[in-house]
């Protein structure tokens, strides 16, 4: 809130001094009122169903969270039944491999830019081409995350980076090291452990932007890095929202099932692409000492085999066991602060329902968990654009953030009231 300084003439526009938007719900924190709250209580009037109005979530979704009553009014989705697309939707395997293989992968122009990290390595930013002419610079900024080896080329992204885009929202994707084309340019490469590049990348948008709102979304891994960061950050974070999707949460127990039946075919192809990533920087790691297992990483038949040989030791774990318990984002829900949306398969074979750290989603008032009955990873076809448009998700993901965004409006346009009428009490108390 502004204040006016006897002594000095007051700026002509009266908004002037006015923090920027996304500063409110740390204002929210240091009150004591979680940001989520902070949204709720800020709506305009009319905005929100009375509890008459409220329509009831489906019973084939499972909902909890300690905002289900905020959210489930604006979420209007999920008000109708999930139906998986006849015959792809009903196995977790073939829904699957069908997305990954088949879904449709949307044509937009990006521009690339290589964030040099504090430690030398380097990240990969992809913008979409033309939108700072296109858009204002107090537009919503929504960082992408994508999965294990995932890029801003995955069908997954590019339809999340459509759909955010066509309301008004600007959309980076944080391409990880080595993946999406990333280049490698020191010894190490990203974990589920490693915030650093996280913070760096949000900080980087945050400077670049600092009129917009941050938001994020993450998949599969990329989720379970947001969570992680979400948690640690806690009252600090900058972001305004977030959506986590086929978050493993618990890596110890996504680890046991990535080994039995079919997942064995998932584990491979994901060991393989990890190592054609290694073989094309492996020059790097040439001289590396220590535990590190080169001939293991170059060769690895399993994630878990790709982890022991590099991942852990690059991030000072003792084991494998070590790195994947001290690096599950399940741990990191209790301490999020910031509003946070939670989207899962109850038959996702990477990301087992078993872990999903129900109890503590439940008692935190700053989260909402969704889960499908059918979706497979990183599937779920269906909805209007089933079987080869975008995920049923990318709707209820867009109407979550449109909600925290529209909140965010209205709490900062009654911060520009109250400032007004202080500057008014001032200038009264000086006349007279």
């Amino acid at each position: 809130m502004a204040r006016a300084s006897i002594g000095s003439t007051p700026p002509l526009n009266p908004f002037h001094q006015l923090p920027q938007r996304r500063e409110l719900l740390h204002k929210a924190s240091r009150l004591s009122v979680s940001p989520a709250v902070a949204v709720r209580v800020n709506m305009t009037a009319g905005t929100m169903p009375t509890h008459h109005d409220q329509p009831l979530p489906h019973p084939s979704l499972e909902i909890i969270g300690g905002e289900r009553a905020t959210f489930l009014p604006l979420l209007k989705t999920l008000s109708r039944p999930y139906k998986p697309f006849p015959i792809i939707g009903w196995n977790c395997h073939v829904e699957t491999i069908f997305a990954s293989f088949f879904r449709s992968v949307t044509d937009v122009r990006l521009r690339r830019e290589c964030l040099r990290t504090k430690d030398g390595g380097t990240v990969a930013l992809d913008w979409v081409s033309g939108d700072d002419n296109r858009l204002l610079p107090d537009s919503p900024l929504l960082i992408l995350l994508p999965g294990l080896t995932g890029g801003s080329g995955d069908s997954y992204v590019r339809h999340m980076l459509v759909r955010a885009r066509s309301k008004g929202w600007r959309v980076v994707v944080f391409n990880s090291r080595g993946c999406g084309d990333s280049p490698v340019t020191t010894p190490q490469f990203y974990s589920a452990s490693f915030l650093g590049d996280m913070r760096e990348v949000v900080a980087h948008v945050g400077a670049r932007y600092p009129k917009a709102n941050l938001y994020a979304v993450g998949w599969s891994l990329g989720a379970n890095i947001l969570v992680r960061y979400l948690g640690q950050e806690s009252h600090s974070c900058p972001l305004s929202g977030a959506v986590s999707l086929c978050n493993p949460f618990n890596l110890v127990i996504a680890d046991e099932d990535f080994h039995k039946g079919f997942n064995n075919i998932y584990d491979r192809a994901l060991a393989s692409s990890l190592c054609k990533i290694f073989k094309k920087y492996a020059l790097l790691f040439e001289d590396m000492t220590g535990d590190y297992n080169i001939p293991l990483v170059a060769n690895a038949k399993s994630v878990r085999e790709f982890d022991d040989g590099l991942t852990r030791v690059s991030f000072g774990f003792n084991s494998v066991d070590d790195y994947y318990s001290n690096s599950s984002s399940s741990d990191s829900i209790k301490d999020v602060c910031t509003p946070l949306l939670c989207i899962q398969a109850a038959n996702d074979p990477i990301a087992p329902n078993r872990a999903i750290p129900r109890e503590d989603i439940k008692e935190n008032p700053n989260c909402l968990l969704i889960v499908t009955p059918k979706g497979g990873h990183l599937g779920w076809v269906a909805g209007a654009e089933a079987p080869l448009g975008a995920p049923w998700t990318d709707l209820v993901v867009m109407d979550f953030l449109e909600h925290l965004e529209r909140g965010l409006e209205a709490l900062s346009s009654s911060s520009n009231l109250e400032a007004v009428q202080q500057r008014a009490e001032v200038v009264h108390n000086l006349e007279v």
